[in-house]
């Protein structure tokens, strides 16, 4: 058999692939899960609170509080329609707890009251309308919003609605337009396209498996990054690959020959990649926090799915297409050197002649970048999540100005019910509660409802949930509390730990993948160091976007991991390409001469390849959350930052600086003379 009709044959078994992969991944939705223990650790006493929650008679309920509001005073008239509304939302939603009528604010100006609705009527999100609606109704001059725990998740689900196909059809759009300006033809681009989107199919799929089989947490958040990434990294597999091949078929007349050569000399710097990637993913499995630790599993099988495909499927595509895909710049054999110098050539021949100075810049333009996180590093409260403010928090922020005694979001206490009388005057008598209530009683707790005085999410509010639980611990073991800013705090303090731990990990991970590559102990520690320092760079940069371009109050607080994850793992990946290329060309021609002939053959597709990454994360910026807007931002910049300096200058520059030393302990054989394979140089294939 004929190496195209093995081509054709492997293209024929991966239709078969990918066509039986589609009711797989079409399940994907069905297994995503967005609840707040999906997030939370199993060890805070939000997460245990929640789960004692749905021991009690009608399972776990859903705080909404409705609130009224006139500038002018509320009327009689206002008082009766809120009175009205309360009657009939606790008689859809079998509400039985709560204050017989309406609470009116002391300045006369709001009304407010509280709907627990149980979980029997489902997740919020599902009948948010429905409540809204029974309350829309009002007279002339009154506000009236829906507010509380209940509204704001149902708020927070309801950014995510769309976004799964809003988030694909922007990816491709920039993918398609960037293949277009980088290859500059009718056809080549549709190529890595349709083998991005068939690895994005058996990404998706094998997302799927993993959660039914290995009860990985999924959600919308790993959702969308697993999309980025697929899109991605696998175009820039693609355009290395392409790269390489139209290269080769310089040097040969058959196109089979030339893609075999092409994947000998590209396969191992992608598979490097692909390692380097996965492994820092999969330390993620180290995290406290569930949707980080769901993250390292979800991220890992795309990466791996997407190397499989790019390297099988695609090649096979290229070989059966034939040379005419790259038309109308067609690559023909030739003899001899294409002399014309590239952008790349003059930039390697400044930074030879100036090594020192050009790195000492390079470094001075991180460092001033990385002044930006002397601002404002806080964290993000629940209600600051949204890029566009929603209902549930101007409720709430009208709740704070008028009932200021229940400024905070309700606290959920669980306490053994032979003490519960015991906690409840223990919660009351705390100084930063303004109310607290006795609520249902299970086999073994009973709840209680306390309402903070501070505001949500605040520093004073989360003193007095530290308070309460160190107080309550003592008093009564085993009582737990829970609620959306008990949550919120857990989490903080579950991604301060998570940092601690994994970020440590994924630099053990790296250099040790690194090592193994350029079988080299000095070169992988250099380049980690310029990546973290570019990762400290970006994020300062990061830091000074979010506080005065987007206005954002504070960092998601996964945001560092995410970020540093992601740029140290993919920073990398440019590096591996431009060191490993160096070092095959160094063992004929030299360290310094090798590093200059990386720079001159690799610095066009690296940086197309570094856009195209950045363009994809930057797509997240356009969704209606804090969180996805921020990773995006933070990784597109970062990207970019070690894509055109990092990778383009100070890496060179050190490795000017270093010369033969930057392979210790290592060393390489004299060089050979003779032409290098990779002396024909092919302007047409760079994207400068």
């Amino acid at each position: 058999m004929g190496m195209k009709a093995r081509a054709l044959l492997l293209f024929g078994l991966w239709i078969a692939v990918l066509a039986a992969m589609v009711p797989f991944a079409g399940g994907l939705d069905d297994v995503k899960s967005d609840k707040e223990t999906d997030y939370l650790p199993a060890s805070a006493q939000s997460t245990m609170a929640a789960q004692l929650e749905q021991t009690l008679p009608g399972g776990t309920e859903n705080v909404f509080l409705v609130v009224y509001e006139r500038d002018s005073g509320v009327t009689e008239a206002d008082r009766a329609t809120a009175a009205a509304q309360y009657s009939a939302l606790r008689a859809t939603y079998g509400s039985a707890s709560g204050p017989d009528r309406p609470i009116a604010s002391a300045d006369g100006k709001a009304l407010m009251y509280p709907v627990m609705v149980g979980e029997s009527h489902g997740e919020p999100s599902s009948y948010i309308e429905e409540f809204r609606s029974a309350v829309a109704e009002h007279p002339a001059g009154l506000t009236v919003q829906v507010a509380g725990p209940g509204a704001l998740s149902a708020d927070f689900e309801g950014a995510f609605e769309g976004i799964d196909e809003r988030l694909l059809l922007v990816t491709v759009l920039v993918v398609t337009v960037i293949l277009l300006l980088t290859y500059r033809s009718p056809l080549l681009w549709l190529v890595p396209l349709l083998a991005v989107a068939g690895a994005n199919l058996l990404s998706m799929a094998a997302v799927y498996g993993l959660a039914k089989t290995l009860d990985v947490t999924v959600n919308d958040q790993s959702a969308a990054v697993l999309t980025i990434l697929v899109f991605g990294v696998g175009t820039d597999y693609a355009l290395l690959i392409v790269a390489r091949y139209r290269e080769e078929l310089r040097h040969h007349s058959d196109v089979v020959i030339a893609m075999l050569a092409a994947l000998r000399r590209s396969v191992p710097a992608i598979a490097a990649s692909a390692a380097t990637v996965s492994l820092g993913l999969l330390c993620l499995l180290a995290a406290d926090m569930n949707n980080a630790a769901g993250m390292g599993p979800v991220g890992a099988a795309g990466i791996l799915c997407t190397l499989l495909v790019m390297v099988t499927l695609f090649p096979a595509l290229l070989v059966l297409c034939g040379r005419w895909i790259f038309w109308p710049r067609v690559p023909r054999p030739q003899s001899g050197a294409i002399a014309r110098a590239t952008l790349w050539d003059r930039i390697g021949a400044h930074i030879a002649r100036r090594p020192v100075v050009s790195a000492a810049a390079s470094v001075a333009v991180l460092a001033i970048l990385g002044l930006g996180l002397l601002g404002n590093t806080g964290s993000l409260s629940r209600a600051d999540q949204f890029v566009d403010t929603p209902e549930s928090v101007h409720g709430q922020t009208a709740i704070a100005a008028h009932f200021p005694e229940r400024a905070g979001t309700p606290l959920l206490v669980m306490a053994p019910n032979a003490v519960r009388d015991t906690v409840l005057r223990a919660v009351e008598s705390d100084p930063g509660i303004g109310s607290a209530e006795a609520g249902r009683a299970g086999p073994e707790f009973s709840e209680i409802t306390a309402i903070p005085r501070d505001p949500a999410d605040s520093a004073t509010e989360y003193a007095t949930i530290d308070r309460l639980r160190t107080n309550l611990g003592n008093l009564a073991p085993g009582t737990v509390i829970g609620g959306p800013s008990a949550s919120n705090l857990d989490i903080a303090d579950a991604s301060t730990r998570d940092r601690w731990v994994v970020i440590p990990l994924v630099l053990l991970v790296v250099t040790a993948v690194l090592a193994l590559l350029l079988r080299s102990l000095a070169a992988p520690l250099g380049l980690l160091l310029t990546v973290v320092l570019s990762f400290g760079s970006a994020l300062g940069a990061s830091v000074l976007a979010f506080e005065h371009l987007f206005g954002f109050t504070g960092l998601d607080s996964g945001l560092i991991l995410f970020a540093f994850l992601f740029l140290v793992a993919l920073g990398v990946d440019y590096n591996i390409f431009l060191v490993s290329r160096a070092r095959e060309e160094a063992r004929r021609i030299g360290t310094r001469p090798g590093m200059l002939r990386s720079l001159s053959v690799t610095g066009g597709v690296i940086t197309s390849a570094g856009i195209v990454l950045a363009a994809t994360f930057a797509v997240l910026t356009t969704l209606p959350l804090v969180s996805l807007a921020q990773i995006g931002f933070a990784v597109a910049f970062g990207v970019l930052l070690d894509t055109l300096l990092v990778r383009s200058i100070l890496v060179p520059a050190l490795t000017m600086l270093a010369g033969d030393r930057v392979w210790w302990p290592a060393r390489l054989p004299r060089p050979v003379p003779g032409r290098s394979p990779s002396t024909t140089r092919d302007p047409e294939s760079i994207m400068v």
